[in-house]
């Protein structure tokens, strides 16, 4: 405010400091430019001292708030101290909930050891469904579900579970059947699971853009997979490790590895179609799915006008991988009649299923080869 009264004071001085005669033209146009600017001036400074007024004002309250909450931390941190019973479960259920919610496995496990109370929480279905579809979700099957019920049928004791030191402060005796007990199964890596393998063995140029069964185990240390193949014939069951989640999918269909798919797509399939159909090299071999697209027939040119190959009793696979006149690269099979077709040449063509997914599409795209096969 004092600021304000001097400027107010030097206006009015500089205002009678000029001479009360008339002024030549020139001049007077001078002194109104001189008030002008002095008229600016003092606004200039009033809106500065308001502003500091305001910003002095908001100072001070955010400090007596900060004291009032520092006050009232205090007070808690006594109140703590002198309520010597006071623990987590004296939280409101639905805020104990949200909290435990928020933890992630190993979290919930430790928690799972600290009380009779906390465990009989923490070891509900109800949170571990989450973590269970979260992670698992993407290569966890009814196949898998099934092999998981026989597995716990199988023991009267789930304590015969190993597991590593990275859940020991879990709770010795689990419910068998529960959902924790069968995350942690999986995490450890003492249960094997069946799932499918694309481009099995490492990408091997004998099974680019297919998809196999295999038994599958987790190895947490590097986040990857070991998987053990049914034998092929006479061979002995061939195993690979290091199978990143890319490459790993639940089986789309309930079929086993050696039996046929029952195909009930045919009529529905037309050139440009994205499938999956089931191969093996011979009768003694479980089947494999490969990638593949509906072709056109060779009568036709592929114009979508005049197309007319979706009439026809004989569909064309193609198998753009391969080059072209490779014995790989396309095959016929018949809309009405298809079985499993094939010699032991060129091996056994299964059951076939469209895919209407472009999730599905688009992971085997990304597993193209960077070559083209012969």
């Amino acid at each position: 405010m004092l600021l304000y009264f001097i400027t107010c004071i030097s206006f009015f001085l500089f205002l009678k400091s000029f001479p009360l005669k008339p002024l030549q033209p020139w001049a007077s146009g001078m002194r109104l430019i001189s008030l002008g600017f002095c008229w600016l001036s003092v606004k200039s400074v009033s809106k500065l001292i308001r502003n500091r007024l305001l910003l002095g004002l908001l100072c001070q309250i955010c400090s007596r708030m900060s004291l009032m909450k520092k006050m009232s931390l205090t007070s808690r941190v006594e109140n703590v101290e002198d309520t010597q019973d006071m623990s987590v479960l004296d939280l409101p259920e639905l805020v104990l909930e949200c909290i435990l919610e928020k933890l992630p496995p190993s979290s919930l496990c430790q928690m799972a050891g600290v009380c009779r109370s906390l465990r009989e929480r923490c070891v509900s279905d109800y949170f571990w469904e989450k973590h269970m579809k979260q992670k698992w979700g993407g290569v966890i099957g009814p196949a898998a579900y099934r092999e998981w019920q026989w597995h716990i049928a199988s023991r009267q004791d789930v304590g015969g579970l190993k597991h590593d030191n990275s859940f020991n402060d879990q709770p010795s005796s689990l419910p068998f059947d529960s959902v924790m007990t069968w995350y942690l199964a999986l995490e450890t890596g003492n249960f094997w699971f069946p799932a499918q393998v694309y481009n099995r063995e490492n990408g091997h140029v004998g099974f680019m853009l297919s998809c196999y069964d295999a038994e599958l185990s987790y190895d947490r240390h590097s986040d990857t997979f070991q998987a053990r193949y049914p034998p092929h014939g006479r061979r002995a069951i061939a195993t690979e490790h290091g199978i990143p989640w890319e490459r790993l999918r639940a089986p789309p269909i309930d079929t086993p590895p050696h039996d046929l798919h029952f195909t009930d797509c045919l009529h529905d399939l037309h050139p440009g179609d994205h499938i999956e159909i089931q191969w093996r090299r011979n009768k003694e071999f479980p089947y494999g799915w490969w990638y593949g697209v509906v072709g056109h027939l060779e009568s036709c040119d592929g114009n979508e006008n005049f197309c007319r190959c979706h009439n026809s009793d004989t569909v064309v696979l193609e198998f753009n991988q391969y080059t072209p006149g490779s014995r790989w690269r396309r095959t016929n099979v018949s809309r009405k009649n298809h079985r499993e077709e094939g010699n032991e040449a060129d091996g056994f063509y299964g059951g076939i299923r469209k895919i209407y997914s472009e999730t599905e599409i688009s992971t085997w795209k990304l597993l193209w080869p960077s070559q083209v096969l012969d």
